[in-house]
């Protein structure tokens, strides 16, 4: 992984963990088929979500690392965003004591193990302003993925004021708003979280809500709330990367994920243009209902057109 976001010049993909629920055997083939196929320099594998998924793929996981280190992919271990029990902490330890890998925090209770290594900091850590991103670089941050509610003026700061972290931002995927100790999926099903049936699974993308007037709303995945939009900036990239962004983040979705990254990177090297990726996004996600508005300082479920950015 690189170690120097102010001198790389090199524009650099990231698919993030995979936030939702899917079966084993899906999480195995999309990692294969990431690792053959997706034009992407680094690869985020861990829960980050509910804990109790985790054992569903736990074992797949060597096999997943190794697969996409051999076609060539920078391997993130990615930690709990909220973790409330010892076994949940020593999750985190486990990590931790994994040699060879850089950990993504998720979680500031993780970022004191990690000091001291060379680690990343993952959207759900808020690092709002320069101080605190020279701290997270003093630690030992190499990789700061700022949160997706970020307006350009303030990605164009850190961006400038990165000494030996790659700043990296939210580009497409629907945006991490909230987590609880609270599973909102299984409450809508009338269970408990203890005994929730990992109901989650019935909504791979994440479950809509409405507001009580029946106006769409948001998403929830498990115990998190996500945006109802999907972030899209890939008519943004010339715009972020004019204001020194280099390394850009994929959450990954039900669609075709290599498919997106190749679109992505299409625009990063200048094959084709934003607005025709703005296009081909859209073919890949039938329905979806895409904004960026965060960027443009406006609030989060808008589009705003990319002439004006």
């Amino acid at each position: 992984m690189a170690t120097n976001g102010a001198d790389d010049a090199r524009n650099t993909l990231t698919l993030g963990p995979l936030l939702f629920n899917w079966s084993p055997e899906q999480w195995r083939d999309y990692h294969h088929r990431i690792a053959d196929e997706a034009p992407v320099e680094r690869v985020c594998v861990g829960e980050v979500v509910c804990s109790k998924r985790l054992p569903f793929y736990e074992d797949d996981i060597p096999g997943v690392i190794e697969r996409l280190q051999r076609g060539g992919k920078t391997v993130v271990l990615s930690s709990l965003a909220l973790p409330t029990t010892a076994r949940e902490r020593g999750m985190i330890r486990d990590l931790v004591a994994m040699p060879g890998v850089v950990v993504e925090a998720n979680d500031v209770s993780a970022c004191g193990p990690l000091a001291g290594r060379p680690h990343a900091i993952g959207p759900l850590i808020n690092v709002y302003n320069e101080g605190t991103l020279a701290f997270m670089e003093k630690q030992g941050a190499v990789l700061v993925c700022l949160p997706p509610e970020l307006p350009l003026a303030a990605i164009g700061a850190l961006a400038g004021a990165a000494r030996t972290a790659v700043v990296e931002t939210w580009a497409f995927g629907r945006a991490p708003l909230a987590i609880s100790a609270r599973c909102y999926h299984a409450r809508v099903h009338g269970l408990a979280k203890d005994s929730c049936q990992f109901i989650c699974n019935q909504d791979p993308d994440g479950l809509a809500v409405d507001t009580l007037e029946g106006k769409e709303f948001l998403s929830v995945n498990g115990v998190q709330t996500l945006s109802r939009t999907v972030v899209n900036h890939v008519a943004d990239l010339g715009t972020l990367t004019a204001r020194g962004v280099r390394a850009f983040r994929l959450s990954p979705h039900t669609c075709d994920m290599v498919a997106v990254a190749q679109v992505f990177r299409d625009v990063l090297d200048g094959a084709i243009t934003g607005a025709e990726g703005e296009a081909r996004i859209a073919a890949l996600m039938p329905g979806a209902i895409f904004a960026n508005g965060f960027l443009h300082g406006r609030p989060g479920h808008q589009r705003v057109a990319a002439a004006a950015g």
